[in-house]
């Protein structure tokens, strides 16, 4: 065309006419070139050199396409800005409305008052060289145009993973899902912990249907986040090739939904896998977008189609999530594989005959019956050619070694190539979902990965929710909260009781990511403050409660702590009181264990003649005493009792308490006058300063009574004893223990006086007593007995 019109050869104006005034200079006069009515505004600085050659250059994005000129450059910045374009046109205006299309233009002026046509005939020839270039390179992924192209009219099968074919069980849940898929809406839900199998169930319907039903499309959504979400349902839509699904303007969302809801596109189910993060589906709240600035890309669940041709099955981690998108239905709950199923599962994956069905067996409840731990355990038998007995060494050698076993990665059919790819890591995963959603939840599944995980006491997390409550005003309802997201996520359960239960695994891998995050110390801390709050002292009344928090106990002190003063103290205290709850269930060595590092503690941490300390030295004195070690509890015993006349008086509780203790040592001595004169001592005080039926009191009774009967001095003895007795009965009840030491220390008295008939029938009395409150072993008594 140039060859013969030489004319229209397009020449390069050349940077002398390439001006760019300010956006909110406008042109002087309209009609007239800038030249001739003088434009004056400030030019804006160009980063070029004057006598530059021209040097083309190509910009991707978007175009602002409509039927009217942009002749503003406030305009053209504003509407740049708002809408992400880098140019302005008109011809094209509507084109790819009407079907999918690049537009190719050259840039010809800056779309402000300025205008000028000096550009327009060079601006044209390079979009034309633009598109040559183009075209030559450019092959057509079909080779009819899509002007031509007739719109599938389906079925569709739209599921990005291969069948599994060594799926094993979940019969009954395989049936409730053919069931319930295919009613007119349904929605339904599977939810249970990650890597328990919900995307292979899911995955075997969708199979099973399409064998069954092969007139239902089936299309699957990854919605492990937003990009995911809405890569799956533009995938969907150009492979459906609905109108305007290639428009990079279209709101795809929108648009698929629309489309999946309309009569002519037939039947259909839709799988949302993956679906764990609440705020994803239904937007964040206010406060949290603006309190901690996080980014919300809510709401997607508008967007979920919803009519009487179409079904939807969501797998989810998140109970909370799946009430949600299923409207308040109750979630299929996908529980661990049954003992048979899971050695199935190790069989079929191993693919060996000679495997020892009890190895089977340990195995798989070793690892919970968790169907991906089962797989990632025969995948590292595989590749590691060693047998399943030498993975279970493995297992039992150290917790260690059972989560580096969990985060060992290895493949599988139908999970997202970006999902994790080991049990350990999947988890972490969620847990992150949690500390997102919800940071105080997360806070408690890392303070209760260090207690035992069965049967941790609601009193502990709401002990701790309290201090927190001092320090962020949170209330029972961010407890109740935190918890529900817990269990939503199937990391914890709770049982009638109200205690909860941690999954095994989850306890191991939770403490993992606190070691990653470098957060165990700061949690061992808490979790030791915790129980030593809760813990009470170990006497009868507290029995029951000791003996169920006990296996916290042992977990929290195992655990290596910073070793604050705070949390020192906090530790010297439980050893106490648990070394107490060992001391009057007759576990001396137990007692003696923990009161010896109690004492430590507290002597270096408060002092050696503290209060706290002594009150620990004496208690390991009588650890001493029951043991017979006469010797180490006299002295023990001496040092308590004088420190605590010089620094508490005389008269005070924790001296009497003392003097009773060194008084006892000597009772059991044979030095009766020395016990007698100081048992005496402590009566007679407890009795101005307390009252005499005070408990302390009748234990100084009892004591002196004891006194008078290894003198022979019966009838004073039993003058006490009755008393002490009778008191007791009313104060504490007839099977308190200290009633029954009563009738048992009376009953020897009346045998000693010979009244023999009176005597058997109390200690009948006395020794039933110890046997169904005590025990039949307890030290009190097999003495008594003897």
């Amino acid at each position: 065309m140039f060859q013969n019109k030489t004319d229209l050869v397009p020449t390069y104006p050349g940077t002398i006419h390439d001006r760019l005034f300010e956006a909110t200079y406008g042109h002087v006069k309209d009609g007239k070139s800038c030249e001739e009515c003088g434009c004056t505004g400030q030019l804006l600085p160009r980063k070029r050199l004057q006598g530059d050659s021209p040097k083309p250059a190509i910009h991707f994005g978007l175009i602002a396409s409509a039927d009217t000129v942009m002749k503003s450059g406030k305009h053209r910045d504003v509407t740049a800005r708002q809408e992400g374009v880098l140019a302005f046109e008109m011809e094209a205006a509507g084109v790819w409305d009407i079907f999918p299309c690049v537009v190719i233009k050259g840039a010809c002026d800056y779309a402000d008052s300025h205008k000028t046509k000096v550009w327009q005939r060079y601006a044209a020839a390079t979009a034309a060289a633009c598109m040559r270039a183009f075209l030559d390179n450019w092959i057509p992924s079909q080779t009819e145009s899509g002007l031509d192209q007739k719109q599938s009219t389906g079925p569709w099968f739209y599921v990005p993973y291969p069948e599994n074919e060594s799926f094993i069980g979940r019969e009954s849940i395989l049936q409730k899902l053919q069931q319930q898929s295919m009613k007119p809406a349904s929605k339904i839900a599977l939810s249970g912990l990650g890597g328990i199998g919900k995307t292979q169930i899911a995955l075997a319907h969708v199979y099973w249907l399409h064998k069954t039903s092969p007139d239902v499309s089936i299309f699957w959504v990854h919605a492990h986040n937003a990009e995911k979400f809405r890569q799956s349902f533009m995938s969907i839509a150009q492979e459906c090739q609905i109108p305007g699904s290639f428009d990079p303007k279209a709101d795809i969302l929108l648009l698929l939904k629309r489309w999946l809801e309309r009569k002519e596109s037939g039947r259909w189910l839709m799988v949302i896998d993956n679906a764990d993060d609440t705020h994803l589906f239904f937007g964040m709240p206010k406060e949290s977008v603006s309190r901690d600035g996080l980014k919300d890309e809510g709401s997607l669940g508008k967007y979920i189609p919803d009519c009487a041709h179409g079904s939807i099955i969501i797998t989810t981690r998140n109970k909370e999530t799946a009430s949600r998108l299923v409207k308040g239905k109750r979630p299929i709950e996908v529980e661990k594989m049954d003992q048979e199923e899971s050695k199935q599962l190790l069989q079929e994956k191993l693919e060996d005959d000679g495997l020892d069905p009890e190895d089977l067996s340990t195995l798989s409840s070793r690892l919970e019956h968790l169907p991906l731990a089962l797989i990632q355990a025969a995948a590292f038998i595989h590749e590691k050619s060693i047998s399943a007995s030498r993975y279970l060494q493995l297992l039992n050698e150290s917790d260690q070694n059972f989560v580096d076993l969990l985060s060992n990665e290895f493949e599988t059919v139908g999970r997202d190539s970006e999902a994790p790819r080991a049990v350990a890591e999947t988890w972490i995963l969620s847990f992150k979902q949690i500390r997102r959603q919800n940071m105080f939840a997360s806070e408690l599944l890392s303070l209760m990965s260090l207690f035992n995980r069965q049967g941790i006491p609601h009193e502990f997390l709401s002990d701790y929710a309290k201090k927190k409550q001092e320090l962020e005003l949170r209330g029972e309802i961010q407890l109740v909260v935190a918890l529900g997201v817990l269990k939503a996520f199937s990391f914890i359960a709770e049982d009638k009781s109200g205690s909860f239960d941690m999954h095994r695994l989850v306890q191991l891998v939770t403490q993992k990511w606190l070691t990653r995050e470098n957060k165990v110390c700061l949690f061992a801390n808490q979790a030791v403050l915790t129980v030593s709050h809760i813990y009470p002292y170990g006497s009868y009344d507290n029995w029951v409660i000791c003996s169920n928090y006990l296996p916290h106990v042992y977990a929290v002190l195992n655990i290596a702590a910073t070793e604050s003063d705070e949390e020192n103290l906090g530790r010297a205290a439980l050893l106490h009181n648990v070394g107490g709850y060992f001391l009057y269930k007759g576990e001396y060595e137990e007692a003696e264990a923990c009161l010896i590092k109690a004492i430590e503690i507290r002597k270096t941490d408060l002092g050696a003649d503290h209060p706290s300390t002594l009150t620990s030295m004496a208690n390991l004195a009588s650890t001493y005493r029951n043991q017979g070690r006469w010797e180490e509890a006299e002295k023990l015993d001496v040092q308590v009792m004088e420190t605590s006349k010089t620094k508490l008086g005389a008269d005070h509780p924790n001296t009497l308490t003392s003097m009773t203790n060194l008084a006892s040592t000597f009772w059991n001595q044979g030095r009766w006058e020395e016990a007698e004169k100081l048992f005496v001592q402590v009566m007679e005080t407890s009795k101005t300063k307390i009252g005499a039926d005070h408990p302390y009191t009748l234990t100084s009774m009892a004591n002196l009574a004891s006194t008078y009967g290894n003198q022979g001095r019966w009838e004073e003895a039993e003058k006490l004893f009755v008393h002490v007795m009778e008191t007791r009965k009313t104060k504490l009840g007839a099977d308190h223990p200290d009633s029954l030491n009563s009738m048992a220390n009376l009953a020897v008295t009346w045998k000693q006086l010979g009244r023999y008939h009176d005597a058997l029938h109390l200690m009948q009395q006395s020794d039933e007593g110890y046997n169904r409150v005590l025990g039949p072993d307890h030290p009190h008594r097999i003495n008594y007995q003897s």
